[in-house]
């Protein structure tokens, strides 16, 4: 046998078939075909036919079916088209208001709504951003029209491979359609119009210009819109300047603004942008061994004040105070402000060290922090310990009981009537008729009374006793007029208001401190210098006026004498500071559910208060403790190179007192019944005739033998009926005396 193939024959057609040859003739080459029919199958031509009209009869239905397919996705993509926003609004911007908050420097620390920075054209873009942008988020921006089908098939693929989403086909042309015209609703109608307005846009501009308008516009955390307004929120400088490692920041901010964004996590943002790195090394556009060079860059970048962080306290109150200098504005605003970032980050340090340590043993959860010149301007306002955890803002919104430290009205009421911190008073036992009930107010340490004392040294241990005494002498209205005098609104006149029984801010208590470093000036306090618009109309610049005295410089200086003494001998010793003088009062209100320290140096009135949102007490904290120490802890670092400036003070002056008050609005007179002129001003309390006698008992131990009455705090007892006389609408007083008969 020839292993050669054999040639095939020729088919030749049978005699007389002038047609195509049947099915089965090829069949008649087989030595075993019969030449009949298979069963079933037909030999005449008209089997082939009919399957060939029916197989072309499917292929007409086929295009039928495409046609009306087609016609079909035409009407869908109409009815989108006529469902598509208004092409104009690419050239506006609807937005909220946008205000920026900066310090005196430019510092740019907070922004509120929405904030867009200057317009970057694409040739003034850092090629570093736009290389970037592209390896990040469209590696084939320069190629596609539009929508990338091929990214669009590769990320499906990447992420059925994952089990999870990884990757997402949006093209830079589709995130401008979304950011510009739609909302960020998940629906096939939103994708559709996306796809559709990417056709469009691809079609209507360049490249270059779809890149800058994405970049221009694009959220990128922190209320920044654009990389020019991002760019001075997170570096304080111009997108047009933007390093490589800053590019890589913005481009990594991309994916989820405020996950990645450095105001809210720093190890986070550090960790995207080394991924945007690599990115650019896989695409080409950097070289592996510029990744480490560039990161090392980090350590460099300027720190910023954490988004939600201590800062936001005192913006909060800056927002809030805009309206009242300025009104309604509509156009975004840049806000100057006084606040020192040095002395607020301190301020939080502070707070939050000697709460963390003391605070879960004294059940103490939150403090509060206020920092301001004596002339008012806020320096640092810190409201709470985490603005992440509660943004209530307990230094300038939460009320609360100043106990104590409220006694700074009662003595300035006294020295004003024309007592000194020499005079001397009584502690001793006292008890009031108010309708039917009796308050009888003790001191912080009850057991035993000092008797006769002066002035100085009742302040210095706090004596509630003394201080109903001295409110009740000068008259209740007079205590509760110096304190609306100094700033705390809506006084009543009440008995107990002596004791710090009302409610103030720690805003409002520290700024009424801030008179006597002002020397008696008036004090508003504020934190708001200037106010700009976007394009730099200036709307409101504070103007520095001399304010109008509201304390006498006498009452001033024995004023201070008093404070001054607190914080060195008395219950505030442990506010005191190394090599400044310091002056300042505890507070601490009832079952221990509030303590202040309230002081000032020279240059600075600090306020600290610690306690409970719910009202909750606290493991007896007093004003002397944990405020003291945190007042002393942050005035120490604040008061670092700075000079000493003395607090002018006197144990006694007549300079500049008012005539002395005695009940309503008579006046202290001599023997002759003429006022007693002001150089006479007495150095002991008055006493009427028809005055009771009072022994100290036997068992009570000398003052000198007593210990510190901690923190909580009246003129001797013998001017009561004559008082009552002048001031019938107080109502009946009794007192109890140890060993003492009321007839």
């Amino acid at each position: 046998m020839s292993d050669k193939p054999s040639k095939p024959r020729k088919r030749t057609r049978p005699p007389g078939s002038g047609g195509n040859p049947p099915r089965n003739a090829s069949y008649k080459g087989n030595p075993n075909y019969s030449g009949k029919r298979r069963p079933g199958k037909r030999s005449s031509g008209r089997g082939g036919l009919r399957a060939w009209l029916k197989r072309r009869g499917l292929w007409i239905a086929a295009v039928r079916i495409m046609l009306a397919g087609m016609i079909i996705v035409g009407l869908i993509l109409a009815y989108f088209a006529t469902q598509l926003p208004d092409i104009r609004a690419l050239d506006t911007i609807k937005k909220q208001q946008g205000i920026t908050i900066e310090t005196a420097d430019g510092h740019v620390v907070a922004n509120y709504g929405d904030v867009y920075g200057s317009y970057i054209p694409y040739d003034q873009l850092p090629k570093s951003l736009v290389l970037a942008v592209i390896a990040t988020e469209d590696r084939r921006f320069f190629e596609h029209h539009g929508v990338d089908f091929f990214g669009i098939a590769r990320a499906m693929v990447t992420n059925i491979s994952r089990g999870h989403l990884v990757q997402g086909g949006s093209t830079v042309t589709q995130q401008v359609a979304k950011n510009v015209f739609l909302t960020p609703e998940r629906s096939l109608s939103r994708k559709m119009q996306e796809l559709l307005l990417a056709f469009w846009l691809e079609a209507r501009f360049s490249k270059k210009e779809i890149m800058a308008i994405y970049l221009n516009r694009v959220y990128l955390g922190a209320g920044a819109f654009g990389v020019d307004a991002a760019a001075h929120r997170y570096f304080n400088k111009s997108g047009r300047d933007l390093n490589l490692y800053e590019s890589a920041l913005m481009a990594g901010l991309l994916k989820a603004p405020s996950r990645y964004s450095p105001a809210a996590n720093t190890d986070r943002a550090r960790a995207r942008v080394h991924q945007v790195l690599l990115n650019m090394v896989d695409a080409g556009y950097l070289k592996e061994k510029d990744v480490a060079p560039t990161m090392a860059n980090y350590a460099k970048s300027p720190s910023h004040q954490a988004e939600g962080g201590d800062v936001r306290y005192y913006t909060d109150w800056i927002v809030d105070e805009i309206p009242s200098v300025v009104g309604q504005v509509d156009e975004d605003l840049i806000v100057t402000t006084t606040l020192d970032t040095k002395l607020q980050t301190e301020a939080q340090d502070a707070l939050q060290n000697v709460l963390s340590t003391e605070g879960p043993k004294k059940n103490v959860t939150q403090g509060a922090i206020v920092a301001m010149k004596p002339d008012g301007a806020v320096q640092a306002l810190v409201g709470g310990l985490s603005y992440a955890q509660s943004q209530y803002n307990r230094a300038t919104q939460a009320k609360r009981q100043p106990g104590s430290s409220f006694k700074l009205f009662v003595y300035l009421s006294a020295l004003e009537a024309g007592l000194t911190p020499l005079t001397t008073v009584e502690d001793a036992p006292i008890s009031i008729q108010i309708g039917n009930k009796t308050w009888s107010p003790q001191n912080f340490e009850v057991g035993g009374y000092r008797g006769e004392i002066p002035m100085v040294e009742a302040i210095r241990y706090s004596l509630n006793t003394v201080s109903v005494r001295l409110s009740q002498y000068v008259g209740i209205n007079k205590v509760a007029d110096m304190a609306m005098r100094l700033g705390i609104p809506n006084v009543p006149a009440h008995y107990s208001i002596a004791l710090g029984s009302v409610e103030a801010t720690l805003l409002e208590m520290t700024s009424a401190y801030a008179h006597l470093p002002n020397g008696g000036k008036r004090v508003e306090p504020y934190g708001i210098t200037s106010i700009h618009t976007r394009d730099g109309k200036e709307i409101y610049k504070r103007v520095a006026v001399e304010s109008d005295p509201v304390l006498a410089k006498g009452t001033v200086e024995m004023m201070n004498y008093l404070l001054m003494d607190v914080a060195t001998r008395g219950t505030g010793a442990k506010a005191a500071i190394a090599g400044h003088q310091v002056a300042g009062k505890t507070g601490t209100s009832s079952d221990y559910k509030d303590a202040w320290f309230v002081g000032f140096t020279g240059q600075m009135a600090t306020g600290v208060w610690v306690g409970n949102d719910d009202n909750k007490p606290m493991k007896k904290v007093t004003g002397g403790s944990l405020p003291a120490t945190i007042w002393h802890d942050f005035m120490t670092k604040a008061m670092e190179g700075q000079k000493s400036i003395a607090i002018p003070n006197s144990p006694g002056s007549s300079e500049g007192l008012l005539p002395w008050l005695f009940g309503g609005n008579s006046e202290a007179t001599g023997p002759d019944g003429q006022p007693l002129p002001v150089s006479q001003a007495p150095t002991t309390a008055p006493v009427g005739e028809d005055t009771i006698p009072v022994d100290q008992p036997d068992n009570t131990p000398p003052a000198e033998s007593h210990q510190r009455n901690g923190d909580d705090e009246v003129l001797t007892p013998q001017f009561w009926n004559k008082l009552m006389e002048k001031n019938p609408e107080h109502g009946k007083i009794e007192y109890k005396y140890p060993g003492v008969k009321r007839h």
